[in-house]
């Protein structure tokens, strides 16, 4: 496995467990346990950090001037690309729930 990919997979694995962890938040909540939801929806929001600055790094280097520095694009790349997106779509909509089902119970 080249680095680039151990990069890649790194985005991949960052971004799969921020979504596990923002589904468990949601169970969390489901029985009320707001406290314990909003603690899982940080360590989601931590672990998509992760994936970000994995992500920034590949982004830069693909604008340098030096076409040799520049990442290839693979599938595997759009596969990270997939699976951050969708982490950060699932937990922002679950943070939401959570809101609305907290506000709920006052």
């Amino acid at each position: 496995m080249t680095e680039l990919e151990k990069e890649i997979m790194g985005i991949i694995s960052s971004a799969g467990e921020s979504k596990a962890k923002a589904f468990e938040a949601l169970k969390k909540a489901k029985s009320k346990d707001f406290e314990g939801a909003r603690a899982l929806l940080k360590e989601s929001r931590e672990l998509d950090l992760e994936a970000h600055k994995i992500q920034t790094r590949l982004i830069t280097a693909e604008m340098s001037d030096d076409i040799s520095e520049r990442p290839e694009l693979s599938l595997l790349m759009v596969h990270a690309q997939d699976h951050y997106m969708t982490s950060q779509l699932a937990r922002d909509l679950i943070e939401t729930l959570i809101f609305v089902f907290d506000k709920e119970e006052e």
